[in-house]
């Protein structure tokens, strides 16, 4: 074992994290949906998520039982909702082509739709001790700062060298420790912004520390600014129903139940009885709502409108939806907000 490794595991039994709800189990299922809502979300965020997830689903099998809207509805909330379609798509793969067995080691764990090489290792090493390389974000920035690695740890050449350096770290021994210890590091102690190195394992030999850059490294990419979109939500209701419209696959919020969207400059009345057969009046227009995605900001602009009582046929893709029933609906959280004004 080098010494980084030594220092590392020697620090997480000391000091890491021992008490989060999936470090109780090494049943591959569960730590495998901590991994997935794990990737690019917090800790504190995470366990209340994972808590009511394995409720409703406390098995693989009854993730691959339930439907579409049921899973989304358990994520609602935690954004990067193809994470959960890729969960439900794999759930059904391990019952139908594995005999409903969860996988243990990294080979197969990664053929899992949504599951790249670093949760892959991950997963084998805290269900079955399986030695393995993991690099996520937490990971990138201590050995870019800790070898002062140049460059955006993103790109595919910076890449490919911190995959080479965190594969010759990997101790031969202690491997759920060291796991851990790399996360635990990354995001207790060599923070982006104002890390603790005075308490960290491996300060003593980290470059970026000696060389008085902690706040150059690792690289960052150039961002450029998000595009903006404008839309005009049309939030119709009669009779204590609201009427939502599920979203496509593919884009944002794909396969949940919002309100249908129409052009900013839309007259909603005409538009919801000319696209949805559904004749209203206009009640209001509510402020705009701000929400910003990965790619670009959206402003959103909520028009109210009472719908008239008669039952036309609606397009494929909407339904009625009763306002009791909405908070068991898979809905994006911005959308849920608003609906509970």
């Amino acid at each position: 074992m080098t010494g980084f490794a030594q220092r590392l595991v020697a620090w997480q039994r000391t000091h890491g994290r021992h008490d989060l709800p999936w470090q109780r189990t090494r049943d591959a299922y569960r730590i495998w949906v901590a991994e997935i809502m794990l990737q690019q979300t917090q800790v504190a965020t995470v366990i209340p998520y994972y808590e009511r997830f394995l409720d409703a689903f406390p098995d693989v099998r009854a993730l691959a039982r339930a439907d579409e809207d049921a899973v989304l509805a358990q994520w609602s909330g935690l954004g990067y909702y193809r994470r959960a379609r890729h969960m439900h798509a794999a759930a059904r793969d391990v019952v139908d082509r594995r005999g409903g067995t969860f996988p243990r080691d990294a080979v197969a764990l990664a053929a899992l739709p949504g599951v790249g090489p670093s949760t892959a290792a991950a997963i084998a090493a805290f269900a079955s001790g399986e030695r393995g390389a993991i690099l996520d974000g937490n990971v990138k920035r201590v050995l870019a700062r800790h070898r002062g690695i140049e460059g955006d740890p993103g790109s595919p050449p910076v890449e490919s060298t911190l995959w080479a350096l965190a594969r010759r770290l990997v101790p031969r021994d202690a491997i759920e420790a060291y796991t851990q210890g790399m996360m635990d590091l990354g995001a207790t102690l060599c923070t982006r912004a104002k890390p603790r190195c005075g308490e960290c394992p491996v300060a003593r030999d980290c470059v970026a520390r000696r060389e008085g850059r902690i706040g150059e490294l690792p690289g960052r990419r150039v961002r450029r600014a998000l595009p903006h979109r404008d839309v005009q939500l049309v939030w119709a209701e009669r009779a204590g129903e609201v009427l939502l419209e599920r979203r496509p696959s593919t884009g944002v919020w794909g396969r949940l139940w919002s309100l249908p969207e129409i052009g900013v400059d839309e007259d909603p009345v005409a538009a919801l009885r000319e696209r949805y057969g559904i004749g209203a009046r206009l009640l209001e227009r509510l402020s705009p709502v701000d929400h910003a995605f990965t790619h670009y900001a959206l402003t959103m602009h909520p028009s109210r409108l009472a719908a008239n009582a008669s039952r036309s046929v609606l397009p494929a893709e909407c339904a009625w939806i009763a306002r009791a029933d909405l908070a068991g609906a898979a809905l994006p959280a911005p959308i849920r907000r608003l609906l509970a004004r």
